[in-house]
């Protein structure tokens, strides 16, 4: 026993030491790197992922949030971390208790893997490549300097560059504190005041029966309730519950304006709690409702949405990879085999049940007939949020789109998705616009990839679409505005010309998408390398007035029509 005890101590040496753990395995480190890190970060000049966290090269024995290009959250700056093998391991096992509020919230939970990723990070020298950027022409219709209220866009899908026409760079947004003379601008007739401030991250927002209204702070872990003032015109903020892990997506069942319960989806489940009006805390312990999604890498965040006639709930999950790097290959027989059982061009191994929106039966009392959902839609990429269109019913995903191929590829978009729809990931684009980069993999897909609605420019980062509802509100917008969507951007990190950082707004016509969209509130822009908020969701609120978060300058703003 004391040998055995020694050979412990031992083996925990190198960890205590700052070095990485005895037979750690660099090759395998960098796989796992890839596999579940590089939709965030880069390490290596090749890698194939994103950058919208800081660049991770040449970190080792350097203290956290060092680096001067890339804007950290205060949580990560506070924590006081330097990166050695002891530090990273435990910071990889669980980052937001290392650093409460830190952005970084995929953690790392195998051993193993993380004891490759430290000693591969360790390996790594020198430094990532970054953007240079440079001014855009004249006629560049994503140049943010023309960006004003209703100035109209549309994309044209014919006049889209080819791949890799421009180089991919990293050019992450530094969040600085808002400009004293920085305005946002909507158009003539509207005004913005600040709705709150004492939040940290908020994302999500449900509006209650009684006005209050719900917000998911997903790095906080928690979920809080803003009480509006008798005016109308700002919120106080108390939490609901925390302890949550990554939560983001919220609904009411059976209905929002008499409801039993309140669903959250947390990254790996979706959980609920028994609600009535005017709730301010959990009135009984949490049910867990669906106990397994898919989760541990990639986009993380999960929205919910009930059916009109609440007998189905969907449940977006983004993809876990940017393109599916590193999937192993299937034959086309054996592709679709799969696809049998798990729908059209449904993806597998580390993408099952990913980069999809599932659907659930519910029974009487909004608990699902099967823990395992099925695939209602497949091939989109990354649906951040599911929104229920209120005249026709159709159900809407807004999405990102994959990174890589250029500055103005691939145009993110909000769309009506449909039962057993296919709409190309990671296969194709936009119909069938084969992805480069997995050529010839799937040609028994060409001709069934559905187009979708509404383009956006690519790298806007499209999260949240609301239709805005026929409302008596004293803060009520013209009648023309019902039934058009108002979409948030959360903006750019990967173009050469910084795009989005805005609300946009969707026209419909008969309750059918136009197309095009055009700008509605614009100013978060400071100049090509700093901006000072970050739009995330939105909401309307009885009274008419349009709620919009900000998790970049932890606010939310009301939008009101004078």
């Amino acid at each position: 026993m004391k040998l055995c005890w020694n050979r412990f101590v031992i083996s925990l040496l190198p960890i205590a030491l700052g070095a990485p753990a005895f037979g750690a395995d660099i090759e395998a480190g960098r796989m796992v790197f890839r596999q579940q890190c590089t939709i965030c970060h880069t390490a290596e000049d090749n890698d194939q992922g994103g950058a919208q966290g800081p660049a991770l090269s040449n970190i080792y024995g350097k203290p956290a949030a060092s680096s001067t290009s890339f804007a950290y959250t205060q949580a990560l700056r506070d924590a006081k971390l330097t990166w050695d093998a002891a530090t990273l391991n435990k910071f990889l096992e669980s980052p937001t208790a290392v650093a409460p509020g830190s952005a970084m919230v995929v953690a790392v939970s195998d051993a193993n893997d993380r004891d490759n990723l430290v000693a591969y990070l360790q390996s790594i020298k020198g430094s990532v490549s970054a953007a240079s950027s440079s001014a855009p022409t004249g006629s560049d219709a994503a140049d943010w300097r023309k960006d004003k209220p209703g100035r109209v866009h549309r994309i044209d899908v014919d006049a889209l560059p080819k791949p890799f026409d421009t180089p991919s760079v990293r050019n992450a947004p530094k969040a600085i504190e808002r400009p004293a003379n920085a305005e946002l601008s909507v158009p003539d007739g509207f005004k913005v005041d600040v709705y709150t401030t004492q939040l940290q991250g908020p994302r999500r927002l449900l509006v209650t029966a009684n006005g209050d209204v719900l917000v998911s702070e997903t790095r906080a872990g928690r979920i809080s309730v803003l009480h509006p003032a008798k005016d109308g015109k700002s919120a106080t903020a108390s939490v609901y519950v925390e302890g949550l892990k990554q939560p983001f997506g919220m609904a009411f069942f059976p209905n929002a304006k008499n409801p039993q319960w309140l669903y959250i989806a947390e990254t790996h489940r979706i959980v609920r709690y028994a609600w009535r009006n005017g709730d301010v805390k959990p009135r009984a312990d949490v049910e867990v409702v669906v106990p397994e999604l898919p989760a541990g890498r990639g986009h993380f965040t999960r929205d919910v949405l009930f059916s009109a006639d609440g007998k189905h709930l969907y449940v977006a999950v983004g993809s876990a990879s940017n393109v599916a790097e590193g999937l192993p290959r299937k034959t086309v027989a054996e592709a679709q085999a799969w696809e049998a059982e798990h729908g059209l061009g449904a993806a597998w191994d580390y993408e099952t049940n990913r980069a999809a929106v599932l659907e659930y039966e519910i029974g009487g009392n909004g608990t699902v007939s099967s823990a395992t959902g099925k695939v209602f839609a497949s091939g989109i990429r990354n649906c951040v949020s599911l929104a229920m269109q209120p005249q026709t019913h159709d159900l809407w995903c807004t999405t990102n789109e994959r990174d890589l191929l250029g500055d103005d590829l691939v145009p993110d978009y909000s769309t009506r998705i449909t039962r057993g729809g296919f709409y190309g990931w990671p296969w194709y684009y936009l119909g069938n616009h084969e992805d480069p980069r997995l050529p010839g993999e799937r040609p028994d897909l060409a001709g069934k990839v559905i187009m979708p609605d509404v383009l956006y420019q690519a790298h806007s980062a499209a999260l949240n679409l609301t239709f805005y509802p026929a409302t008596q509100g004293k803060a009520a917008f013209p009648k023309e505005y019902v039934g058009d969507a108002f979409v948030a951007f959360h903006g750019s990190w990967n173009r050469n010309f910084r795009t989005g950082y805005k609300i946009v707004r969707v026209r419909m016509k008969n309750g059918v998408p136009t197309g095009g969209y055009e700008d509605f509130m614009t100013g978060f822009i400071v100049d090509d390398g700093n901006v000072w908020g970050r739009p995330v969701a939105t909401t309307v609120l009885h009274d008419g007035s349009l709620l919009i978060s900000d998790d970049a300058a932890n606010q939310i703003y009301r939008v009101y029509y004078r």
